[in-house]
């Protein structure tokens, strides 16, 4: 853990899986659509832009509807955050952003996304760090990107599959 200004251990961690069966190249487009994570990420159920360019630093999305795990059953409120572009290097399929606003507690939030290539497919890693949040365990966080990413894979497998089979069809 690293220390913040006020003397507070910052909470890291990552998260990995991997998307059988496609290239980091067929992956890369459809996680670095900043503008679409409501596609592939479980529970967000809308993410829209709100200001710069898709792919483009300074871009800003507005993320909302999502459960999280400390988030009671009776929960009325619904989850949003702010997020920011910081840096994108599609050569090394790679890019960071933050939370710059919301309402789930998160301070000083920066994640780093990469794809790699592995022999089978490919392999998403999602990299954080963020302030201790209030009414979280560093745990919670970890189960929440941990499965979060899982689905994503999931769902990002399932779609280029379908996408070969269907070209496939057509020839």
């Amino acid at each position: 853990m690293e220390s913040t200004q006020e003397g507070k251990e910052k909470w890291k961690g990552n998260a990995k899986t991997e998307v059988i069966g496609a290239k980091a190249e067929q992956v890369w487009p459809l996680l670095e659509d900043f503008f679409g994570l409501e596609k592939w990420f479980p529970t967000l159920s809308t993410c829209l832009p709100v200001e710069g360019i898709s792919g483009k630093p300074g871009c800003v999305r507005f993320c909302a509807g999502f459960k999280t795990p400390v988030d009671g059953n009776d929960k009325q409120t619904m989850n949003w955050t702010k997020q920011k572009l910081l840096s994108i290097d599609p050569t090394h399929w790679t890019f960071s952003y933050s939370i710059i606003d919301g309402n789930v507690g998160f301070h000083s939030y920066v994640s780093t996304l990469k794809v790699q290539p592995k022999e089978d497919g490919c392999e998403i890693e999602w990299l954080y760090e963020v302030e201790p949040v209030e009414g979280w365990r560093l745990e919670h966080l970890d189960s929440f990107i941990g499965s979060g990413l899982q689905v994503m894979a999931q769902r990002m497998q399932v779609a280029l599959k379908i996408m070969e089979e269907a070209l496939r069809a057509s020839t």
